[in-house]
Protein backbone atom coordinates (compact mmCIF):
# COMPACT_ATOMS: atom_id res chain seq x y z
CA UNK A 1 0.00 0.00 0.00
CA UNK A 2 2.84 2.16 0.92
CA UNK A 3 4.76 1.88 -2.00
CA UNK A 4 1.74 2.33 -4.41
CA UNK A 5 1.34 5.54 -2.31
CA UNK A 6 4.90 6.71 -2.88
CA UNK A 7 4.49 5.54 -6.83
CA UNK A 8 1.43 8.29 -7.42
CA UNK A 9 3.32 10.98 -5.07
CA UNK A 10 6.25 10.32 -7.78
CA UNK A 11 3.98 10.30 -10.84
CA UNK A 12 2.61 13.61 -9.31
CA UNK A 13 6.13 15.42 -9.01
CA UNK A 14 6.37 13.91 -12.64
CA UNK A 15 3.25 15.92 -13.74
CA UNK A 16 4.49 19.26 -12.40
CA UNK A 17 7.78 19.22 -14.13
CA UNK A 18 7.03 21.20 -17.82
CA UNK A 19 9.40 20.69 -20.52
CA UNK A 20 11.77 23.77 -21.86
CA UNK A 21 9.31 25.91 -19.41
CA UNK A 22 11.96 28.69 -20.35
CA UNK A 23 10.14 29.56 -23.36
CA UNK A 24 6.92 28.93 -22.00
CA UNK A 25 7.74 31.44 -19.30
CA UNK A 26 8.95 33.21 -22.60
CA UNK A 27 5.42 33.50 -24.25
CA UNK A 28 3.97 34.63 -21.12
CA UNK A 29 6.07 37.57 -20.99
CA UNK A 30 5.30 38.19 -24.44
CA UNK A 31 1.54 37.93 -24.08
CA UNK A 32 1.88 40.59 -21.62
CA UNK A 33 3.94 42.70 -24.27
CA UNK A 34 1.41 42.42 -26.84
CA UNK A 35 -1.41 43.47 -24.57
CA UNK A 36 0.80 46.52 -23.71
CA UNK A 37 1.05 47.51 -27.28
CA UNK A 38 -2.15 46.84 -27.69
CA UNK A 39 -3.42 49.61 -24.99
CA UNK A 40 -1.20 51.62 -26.32
CA UNK A 41 -2.06 51.72 -29.75
CA UNK A 42 -5.70 52.59 -29.75
CA UNK A 43 -4.84 56.12 -29.65
CA UNK A 44 -3.41 55.83 -32.78
CA UNK A 45 -5.89 53.78 -34.33
CA UNK A 46 -9.08 55.51 -32.93
CA UNK A 47 -6.95 59.14 -34.04
CA UNK A 48 -8.79 60.84 -36.76
CA UNK A 49 -12.01 59.71 -35.18
CA UNK A 50 -10.78 60.98 -31.32
CA UNK A 51 -9.43 64.50 -33.60
CA UNK A 52 -13.13 65.00 -35.01
CA UNK A 53 -15.06 64.05 -31.87
CA UNK A 54 -13.54 65.82 -29.58
CA UNK A 55 -12.41 68.71 -31.95
CA UNK A 56 -8.14 67.78 -31.45
CA UNK A 57 -5.75 69.69 -33.50
CA UNK A 58 -3.08 68.13 -34.93
CA UNK A 59 -0.75 70.23 -32.78
CA UNK A 60 -2.71 69.14 -29.66
CA UNK A 61 -2.70 65.50 -30.75
CA UNK A 62 1.57 65.66 -30.62
CA UNK A 63 1.33 66.62 -27.28
CA UNK A 64 -1.54 63.59 -26.29
CA UNK A 65 1.50 61.44 -27.91
CA UNK A 66 3.80 63.77 -26.48
CA UNK A 67 2.58 63.13 -23.02
CA UNK A 68 2.88 59.36 -23.15
CA UNK A 69 6.53 59.64 -24.81
CA UNK A 70 7.85 61.99 -21.93
CA UNK A 71 6.41 59.40 -19.17
CA UNK A 72 8.05 56.44 -20.87
CA UNK A 73 11.24 58.55 -21.19
CA UNK A 74 11.14 59.10 -17.50
CA UNK A 75 9.80 55.94 -15.99
CA UNK A 76 11.87 53.38 -18.03
CA UNK A 77 14.69 54.20 -15.07
CA UNK A 78 12.78 54.09 -12.77
CA UNK A 79 10.57 50.91 -13.42
CA UNK A 80 14.00 49.33 -14.05
CA UNK A 81 15.57 49.81 -11.12
CA UNK A 82 11.95 48.88 -9.09
CA UNK A 83 12.54 45.30 -11.35
CA UNK A 84 15.62 44.95 -10.39
CA UNK A 85 15.20 45.90 -6.57
CA UNK A 86 11.68 43.87 -6.30
CA UNK A 87 11.72 41.48 -8.82
CA UNK A 88 10.28 40.64 -11.81
CA UNK A 89 7.33 39.48 -11.05
CA UNK A 90 5.77 41.73 -8.55
CA UNK A 91 7.05 45.33 -9.99
CA UNK A 92 6.08 43.95 -13.80
CA UNK A 93 2.48 42.90 -11.90
CA UNK A 94 2.39 46.04 -10.12
CA UNK A 95 2.83 48.50 -13.34
CA UNK A 96 0.50 46.53 -15.74
CA UNK A 97 -2.30 46.91 -13.56
CA UNK A 98 -1.96 50.41 -13.53
CA UNK A 99 -2.13 50.47 -17.47
CA UNK A 100 -5.05 48.57 -17.32
CA UNK A 101 -7.12 51.04 -15.26
CA UNK A 102 -5.90 54.00 -16.90
CA UNK A 103 -6.67 52.53 -20.35
CA UNK A 104 -10.05 52.04 -19.55
CA UNK A 105 -10.60 55.61 -17.87
CA UNK A 106 -9.30 56.84 -21.25
CA UNK A 107 -13.60 56.32 -22.42
CA UNK A 108 -14.07 59.10 -20.18
CA UNK A 109 -11.77 61.73 -21.14
CA UNK A 110 -13.46 64.76 -22.99
CA UNK A 111 -10.64 66.73 -24.05
CA UNK A 112 -7.11 66.66 -25.19
CA UNK A 113 -5.70 67.43 -21.74
CA UNK A 114 -7.67 65.24 -19.94
CA UNK A 115 -6.10 62.78 -22.85
CA UNK A 116 -2.72 63.96 -22.20
CA UNK A 117 -3.08 63.10 -18.72
CA UNK A 118 -4.25 59.77 -19.08
CA UNK A 119 -1.57 59.41 -21.63
CA UNK A 120 1.77 60.34 -18.93
CA UNK A 121 -0.09 57.93 -16.62
CA UNK A 122 -0.02 55.16 -19.04
CA UNK A 123 3.16 55.89 -20.31
CA UNK A 124 4.63 55.66 -16.67
CA UNK A 125 3.29 52.24 -16.18
CA UNK A 126 3.92 50.69 -19.93
CA UNK A 127 7.36 51.96 -19.08
CA UNK A 128 8.06 49.02 -17.30
CA UNK A 129 7.98 46.83 -20.79
CA UNK A 130 11.18 47.50 -22.07
CA UNK A 131 13.75 46.87 -18.87
CA UNK A 132 11.24 43.54 -17.72
CA UNK A 133 11.90 42.59 -21.55
CA UNK A 134 16.10 42.35 -20.18
CA UNK A 135 14.97 40.93 -16.76
CA UNK A 136 13.19 37.63 -18.39
CA UNK A 137 15.95 36.94 -20.72
CA UNK A 138 18.47 37.18 -18.19
CA UNK A 139 16.75 35.28 -15.76
CA UNK A 140 15.69 32.82 -18.08
CA UNK A 141 18.48 32.04 -20.65
CA UNK A 142 21.88 31.31 -20.78
CA UNK A 143 24.39 33.71 -22.74
CA UNK A 144 24.16 31.42 -25.68
CA UNK A 145 20.48 31.60 -26.22
CA UNK A 146 20.22 35.31 -25.38
CA UNK A 147 20.29 36.66 -28.68
CA UNK A 148 17.66 34.26 -30.16
CA UNK A 149 15.64 34.36 -26.81
CA UNK A 150 15.95 38.31 -27.64
CA UNK A 151 14.45 37.64 -30.87
CA UNK A 152 11.56 35.88 -29.84
CA UNK A 153 11.08 38.52 -27.22
CA UNK A 154 10.77 41.19 -29.46
CA UNK A 155 7.81 39.61 -31.17
CA UNK A 156 5.48 40.77 -28.48
CA UNK A 157 6.17 44.74 -28.76
CA UNK A 158 5.18 44.19 -32.50
CA UNK A 159 2.94 41.65 -32.60
CA UNK A 160 0.90 44.08 -30.01
CA UNK A 161 1.00 46.70 -32.57
CA UNK A 162 0.16 43.88 -35.57
CA UNK A 163 -2.87 43.08 -33.76
CA UNK A 164 -3.82 46.71 -32.61
CA UNK A 165 -5.77 47.78 -36.22
CA UNK A 166 -8.11 44.72 -36.37
CA UNK A 167 -9.00 45.06 -32.59
CA UNK A 168 -9.33 48.35 -31.93
CA UNK A 169 -11.49 48.31 -35.32
CA UNK A 170 -13.83 45.25 -34.39
CA UNK A 171 -14.06 47.14 -30.47
CA UNK A 172 -14.88 50.71 -32.06
CA UNK A 173 -17.65 49.11 -34.72
CA UNK A 174 -19.20 47.06 -31.69
CA UNK A 175 -18.41 49.45 -28.88
CA UNK A 176 -17.81 53.14 -29.86
CA UNK A 177 -14.51 54.82 -29.35
CA UNK A 178 -14.95 54.65 -25.41
CA UNK A 179 -15.27 50.95 -25.62
CA UNK A 180 -12.80 50.31 -27.74
CA UNK A 181 -10.21 51.75 -24.51
CA UNK A 182 -12.33 49.68 -22.44
CA UNK A 183 -11.94 46.62 -24.46
CA UNK A 184 -8.66 46.68 -24.66
CA UNK A 185 -8.05 47.55 -20.66
CA UNK A 186 -9.78 44.23 -19.94
CA UNK A 187 -7.83 42.50 -21.86
CA UNK A 188 -4.86 43.57 -20.04
CA UNK A 189 -6.51 42.85 -17.05
CA UNK A 190 -7.03 39.30 -17.67
CA UNK A 191 -3.18 39.03 -18.75
CA UNK A 192 -2.34 40.34 -15.14
CA UNK A 193 -4.01 37.35 -13.93
CA UNK A 194 -2.17 35.04 -15.65
CA UNK A 195 1.58 36.71 -14.81
CA UNK A 196 0.37 36.33 -10.89
CA UNK A 197 -0.47 32.71 -11.16
CA UNK A 198 2.22 31.66 -13.29
CA UNK A 199 5.19 33.85 -13.21
CA UNK A 200 7.90 32.61 -10.82
CA UNK A 201 11.65 33.45 -10.78
CA UNK A 202 13.55 29.99 -11.99
CA UNK A 203 14.64 29.39 -8.37
CA UNK A 204 10.85 29.20 -6.96
CA UNK A 205 9.43 27.68 -10.13
CA UNK A 206 7.71 24.93 -9.20
CA UNK A 207 7.41 23.00 -12.47
CA UNK A 208 11.36 23.63 -13.50
CA UNK A 209 13.44 20.69 -13.96
CA UNK A 210 17.16 21.00 -12.08
CA UNK A 211 18.12 19.73 -14.82
CA UNK A 212 16.66 23.01 -16.83
CA UNK A 213 17.93 25.21 -14.19
CA UNK A 214 21.27 24.00 -13.85
CA UNK A 215 21.48 24.48 -17.79
CA UNK A 216 20.01 28.07 -17.47
CA UNK A 217 22.46 28.85 -14.84
CA UNK A 218 25.37 27.07 -16.82
CA UNK A 219 27.47 30.39 -17.14
CA UNK A 220 28.44 30.97 -13.32
CA UNK A 221 27.00 34.48 -13.20
CA UNK A 222 27.59 36.27 -9.58
CA UNK A 223 24.94 36.68 -7.72
CA UNK A 224 22.67 40.11 -8.47
CA UNK A 225 23.53 43.04 -6.80
CA UNK A 226 21.11 45.23 -5.91
CA UNK A 227 22.20 48.73 -5.68
CA UNK A 228 20.49 52.16 -4.77
CA UNK A 229 18.78 54.36 -7.44
CA UNK A 230 20.89 56.69 -8.67
CA UNK A 231 24.14 54.36 -7.49
CA UNK A 232 22.99 52.24 -10.17
CA UNK A 233 22.72 55.58 -12.46
CA UNK A 234 26.23 56.70 -11.63
CA UNK A 235 27.36 53.20 -12.23
CA UNK A 236 25.76 52.67 -15.82
CA UNK A 237 26.76 56.37 -16.79
CA UNK A 238 30.62 55.43 -16.51
CA UNK A 239 30.56 52.44 -18.85
CA UNK A 240 31.11 53.33 -22.57
CA UNK A 241 29.13 50.37 -23.51
CA UNK A 242 26.27 51.49 -22.29
CA UNK A 243 26.50 54.49 -25.09
CA UNK A 244 27.60 52.35 -27.72
CA UNK A 245 24.27 50.79 -26.70
CA UNK A 246 22.01 54.28 -26.42
CA UNK A 247 23.12 56.39 -29.06
CA UNK A 248 21.80 53.89 -31.46
CA UNK A 249 18.76 53.87 -29.64
CA UNK A 250 18.34 57.18 -29.65
CA UNK A 251 18.39 57.01 -33.49
CA UNK A 252 16.27 54.66 -34.42
CA UNK A 253 13.55 55.57 -31.67
CA UNK A 254 11.83 58.22 -34.33
CA UNK A 255 11.00 55.44 -36.56
CA UNK A 256 8.95 53.40 -34.32
CA UNK A 257 7.08 55.93 -32.80
CA UNK A 258 6.19 57.48 -36.32
CA UNK A 259 4.89 53.61 -36.89
CA UNK A 260 3.09 53.34 -33.40
CA UNK A 261 1.88 56.71 -33.20
CA UNK A 262 1.67 58.76 -36.55
CA UNK A 263 1.12 56.20 -39.31
CA UNK A 264 -2.52 55.88 -38.96
CA UNK A 265 -2.61 59.71 -39.49
CA UNK A 266 -0.19 59.95 -42.29
CA UNK A 267 -2.20 57.08 -44.07
CA UNK A 268 -5.79 59.27 -43.75
CA UNK A 269 -4.31 62.71 -44.35
CA UNK A 270 -2.07 61.92 -46.85
CA UNK A 271 -2.83 58.72 -48.51
CA UNK A 272 -6.66 59.09 -48.42
CA UNK A 273 -7.73 56.26 -46.49
CA UNK A 274 -10.57 55.66 -43.62
CA UNK A 275 -10.58 53.83 -40.88
CA UNK A 276 -11.86 50.44 -42.45
CA UNK A 277 -8.61 50.55 -44.80
CA UNK A 278 -5.98 51.53 -42.10
CA UNK A 279 -7.62 48.46 -40.03
CA UNK A 280 -6.79 46.54 -43.26
CA UNK A 281 -3.16 47.73 -43.95
CA UNK A 282 -1.58 49.69 -40.85
CA UNK A 283 -0.81 46.13 -39.12
CA UNK A 284 1.53 44.59 -42.25
CA UNK A 285 4.85 46.71 -40.95
CA UNK A 286 3.48 45.82 -37.55
CA UNK A 287 4.30 42.10 -39.10
CA UNK A 288 7.21 42.83 -40.76
CA UNK A 289 8.70 44.17 -37.12
CA UNK A 290 7.69 40.59 -35.83
CA UNK A 291 10.04 38.14 -38.73
CA UNK A 292 12.04 40.81 -38.54
CA UNK A 293 12.46 40.11 -34.34
CA UNK A 294 12.40 36.02 -34.91
CA UNK A 295 14.93 36.46 -37.69
CA UNK A 296 17.59 38.84 -35.76
CA UNK A 297 18.37 36.38 -33.62
CA UNK A 298 19.41 34.01 -36.21
CA UNK A 299 20.97 36.23 -38.17
CA UNK A 300 23.40 36.47 -35.33
CA UNK A 301 23.92 32.50 -35.77
CA UNK A 302 24.63 32.97 -39.49
CA UNK A 303 27.14 35.26 -39.07
CA UNK A 304 28.95 33.70 -36.88
CA UNK A 305 29.38 30.37 -39.25
CA UNK A 306 29.68 32.24 -42.38
CA UNK A 307 32.31 35.12 -41.37
CA UNK A 308 33.43 33.65 -37.67
CA UNK A 309 32.54 35.90 -35.70
CA UNK A 310 32.27 36.34 -32.00
CA UNK A 311 28.87 36.16 -30.49
CA UNK A 312 29.50 39.98 -29.54
CA UNK A 313 30.22 41.04 -33.23
CA UNK A 314 27.59 38.99 -34.72
CA UNK A 315 25.35 40.90 -33.06
CA UNK A 316 26.73 43.82 -33.58
CA UNK A 317 26.82 43.06 -37.51
CA UNK A 318 22.92 41.74 -37.23
CA UNK A 319 22.06 45.28 -35.87
CA UNK A 320 24.14 47.10 -38.81
CA UNK A 321 21.91 45.19 -41.22
CA UNK A 322 19.12 46.26 -39.78
CA UNK A 323 20.14 49.96 -40.27
CA UNK A 324 20.42 49.14 -43.77
CA UNK A 325 17.23 48.27 -44.34
CA UNK A 326 16.08 51.37 -42.71
CA UNK A 327 16.51 53.32 -45.93
CA UNK A 328 13.44 52.41 -47.40
CA UNK A 329 11.66 54.92 -45.27
CA UNK A 330 13.44 56.99 -47.57
CA UNK A 331 11.81 55.71 -50.58
CA UNK A 332 8.38 56.92 -48.89
CA UNK A 333 8.86 60.29 -49.81
CA UNK A 334 9.23 59.60 -53.67
CA UNK A 335 6.51 57.20 -53.97
CA UNK A 336 2.88 57.71 -55.36
CA UNK A 337 1.71 54.20 -54.75
CA UNK A 338 -0.04 54.09 -51.45
CA UNK A 339 0.67 50.30 -51.22
CA UNK A 340 4.37 50.60 -51.91
CA UNK A 341 4.57 53.61 -49.70
CA UNK A 342 2.82 50.50 -47.18
CA UNK A 343 5.30 48.32 -48.02
CA UNK A 344 7.91 50.69 -47.98
CA UNK A 345 7.47 51.00 -44.20
CA UNK A 346 7.13 47.55 -43.90
CA UNK A 347 10.75 46.70 -44.54
CA UNK A 348 11.48 49.51 -41.91
CA UNK A 349 9.31 47.88 -39.24
CA UNK A 350 11.50 44.46 -40.09
CA UNK A 351 14.87 46.55 -40.12
CA UNK A 352 13.73 48.30 -36.93
CA UNK A 353 13.27 45.55 -34.62
CA UNK A 354 16.36 43.57 -35.76
CA UNK A 355 18.06 47.22 -34.43
CA UNK A 356 16.02 46.55 -31.25
CA UNK A 357 16.04 42.97 -30.62
CA UNK A 358 19.67 43.10 -30.79
CA UNK A 359 20.26 46.23 -28.46
CA UNK A 360 18.55 44.58 -25.92
CA UNK A 361 20.35 40.94 -27.00
CA UNK A 362 23.52 43.46 -26.01
CA UNK A 363 22.54 44.86 -22.86
CA UNK A 364 22.12 41.28 -21.25
CA UNK A 365 25.19 40.37 -22.50
CA UNK A 366 26.81 43.18 -21.57
CA UNK A 367 25.84 43.72 -17.64
CA UNK A 368 25.38 41.80 -15.00
CA UNK A 369 22.01 40.45 -14.03
CA UNK A 370 21.00 43.06 -10.81
CA UNK A 371 21.80 46.21 -13.55
CA UNK A 372 19.63 44.31 -16.48
CA UNK A 373 16.78 46.09 -16.42
CA UNK A 374 18.02 49.43 -14.89
CA UNK A 375 20.36 49.45 -18.26
CA UNK A 376 17.49 48.82 -20.78
CA UNK A 377 15.33 51.03 -18.71
CA UNK A 378 18.26 53.72 -19.49
CA UNK A 379 18.33 52.60 -23.22
CA UNK A 380 14.83 52.97 -23.46
CA UNK A 381 14.74 56.48 -21.76
CA UNK A 382 17.67 57.40 -24.29
CA UNK A 383 15.57 56.20 -27.24
CA UNK A 384 12.06 57.58 -26.11
CA UNK A 385 14.14 60.91 -25.69
CA UNK A 386 14.28 61.07 -29.54
CA UNK A 387 10.57 59.87 -30.09
CA UNK A 388 9.54 62.62 -27.84
CA UNK A 389 11.22 65.00 -29.24
CA UNK A 390 10.29 64.36 -33.01
CA UNK A 391 6.59 63.73 -32.30
CA UNK A 392 6.54 67.08 -30.82
CA UNK A 393 8.38 68.29 -34.37
CA UNK A 394 5.61 65.64 -36.43
CA UNK A 395 2.93 68.02 -34.80
CA UNK A 396 4.72 71.37 -35.73
CA UNK A 397 5.52 70.79 -39.22
CA UNK A 398 3.29 67.68 -40.56
CA UNK A 399 0.63 69.84 -41.40
CA UNK A 400 3.10 72.82 -43.45
CA UNK A 401 5.66 70.28 -45.30
CA UNK A 402 3.73 66.74 -44.98
CA UNK A 403 5.42 63.65 -43.61
CA UNK A 404 8.10 63.02 -46.47
CA UNK A 405 10.93 64.99 -45.12
CA UNK A 406 10.60 63.16 -42.07
CA UNK A 407 10.87 59.95 -43.88
CA UNK A 408 13.83 60.84 -45.61
CA UNK A 409 15.35 61.42 -42.19
CA UNK A 410 14.48 58.30 -40.39
CA UNK A 411 15.82 56.49 -43.69
CA UNK A 412 19.30 57.29 -42.47
CA UNK A 413 19.08 57.90 -38.60
CA UNK A 414 19.54 54.28 -37.81
CA UNK A 415 22.90 54.23 -40.25
CA UNK A 416 24.44 57.19 -37.65
CA UNK A 417 23.60 55.22 -34.51
CA UNK A 418 25.75 52.33 -36.07
CA UNK A 419 28.82 54.03 -36.81
CA UNK A 420 28.80 54.70 -32.55
CA UNK A 421 27.38 50.32 -32.23
CA UNK A 422 30.68 49.34 -34.32
CA UNK A 423 32.93 52.04 -32.89
CA UNK A 424 32.13 51.78 -29.03
CA UNK A 425 30.89 48.20 -28.95
CA UNK A 426 32.21 45.66 -31.73
CA UNK A 427 35.47 43.38 -30.20
CA UNK A 428 38.86 44.12 -32.92
CA UNK A 429 40.44 41.47 -33.90
CA UNK A 430 43.87 40.53 -31.70
CA UNK A 431 46.97 41.19 -34.21
CA UNK A 432 48.86 38.27 -34.62
CA UNK A 433 52.67 38.60 -33.82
Amino acid sequence: MSSEINQDVTAVKATRTIRNLRWWVLVLFLMGVTVNYITRNSLGILAPELKNSLGITTEQYSWIVGAFQLAYTVFQPICGWLIDVIGLKLGFLVCAIVWSVVCMMHAGAGSWLQLAILRFMMGGAEAAATPANAKTIGEWFPKKERPVAAGWAGVGFSIGAMLAPPIIYFAHASFGWQGAFMFTGVLAMLWVILWWLFYHNPEQHPNLSKEELAFIKQDNEAPAVKLPFFTALKTVSKNKRFYGIAIPAFMAEPAWAVMSFWVPLYLANERGMDLKQIAMFAWLPFLAADLGSVASGYLTKLYVRWFGCSRTNSVVASSVTGAFLMISLALVAITKDPYIAIVLISIGGFGHQIISCMLSALVVDSFDKGQMATVNGMRGSTAWIASFLFSLLIGVTADKIGFNPLFIAMGFFDLIGAIFLVSLIAERRTKRA
